[in-house]
């Protein structure tokens, strides 16, 4: 199910070639996120569905779109060329819709990597910061740092939302990457959380309270951004 009042839109990737959106922009919006999909799930999946209410009440617009491996059904996520032209479009299509808000854009795991591989190459215009639900810094069980190197390339400020569980991010090679970054880059941890988010019972604390505290720290540091 969609998020209630969430407008359906179709974004021109190249000619010929569209892939679906959803907008959902507050009534008192103040700023605007182009949010993409992790590589397992698409716009529509419950926790961005989740995500985009719970941003919405923050004054947070989204618009969600499909890359457009997702569009046709296919599991297999497109060449880095593709993704990164769809998240330019993305990025366009949100201009159009939202541009007198302030701009950010990022997303789940794989979107968030292949927005930030955007903006190393080009800037995506008028987009103030990246936010990473989740940064997929490496393959599970095979730690690395090699899909970070873009990102001294980008040089707007970067919100690393990640949990101390996240099997495709090891806080040991983490730490030094947003640290090698500077001043530009935050790491905001999730305690106990894993790479979805989820929270094991023994924390003490349960998915809906991590949803809330990662929200509110994704919707201060946008703030302060904007």
């Amino acid at each position: 199910m969609n998020a209630p009042g969430a407008q359906p839109l179709t974004i021109t990737v190249s000619d010929g070639n569209t892939v679906s959106a959803l907008l959902l922009r507050p009534a008192q919006a103040r700023s605007a996120y182009v949010f993409a999909h992790g590589a397992g799930a698409g716009m529509t999946h419950p926790s961005m569905d989740v995500i985009s209410e719970e941003l919405a009440e923050r004054g947070i617009a989204t618009l969600r779109y499909q890359f457009p491996y997702m569009e046709k059904g296919s599991r297999r996520p497109d060449p880095p060329a593709v993704a990164q032209a769809t998240v330019r479009a993305a990025v366009a299509e949100a201009a159009r819709c939202c541009g007198e808000l302030p701009l950010f854009a990022g997303g789940k795991s794989f979107g968030g990597r292949m927005t930030s591989q955007a903006q190393a190459k080009a800037p995506l215009a008028g987009v103030r910061g990246l936010v990473f639900l989740g940064f997929p810094l490496h393959p599970a069980g095979k730690p690395s740092s090699e899909r970070a190197k873009h990102l001294t390339e980008v040089k707007i400020p970067l919100l690393f939302l990640q949990g101390t569980r996240d099997a495709l991010a090891e806080f040991d090679l983490l730490e030094p990457v947003v640290k090698g970054l500077g001043a530009r880059a935050t790491l905001h941890l999730v305690q106990e959380a894993d790479h979805s988010f989820h929270v094991l019972k023994r924390s003490g604390r349960n998915d809906r309270e991590v949803m809330t505290e990662l929200l509110d720290g994704f919707a201060a540091w946008v703030a302060k951004h904007s």
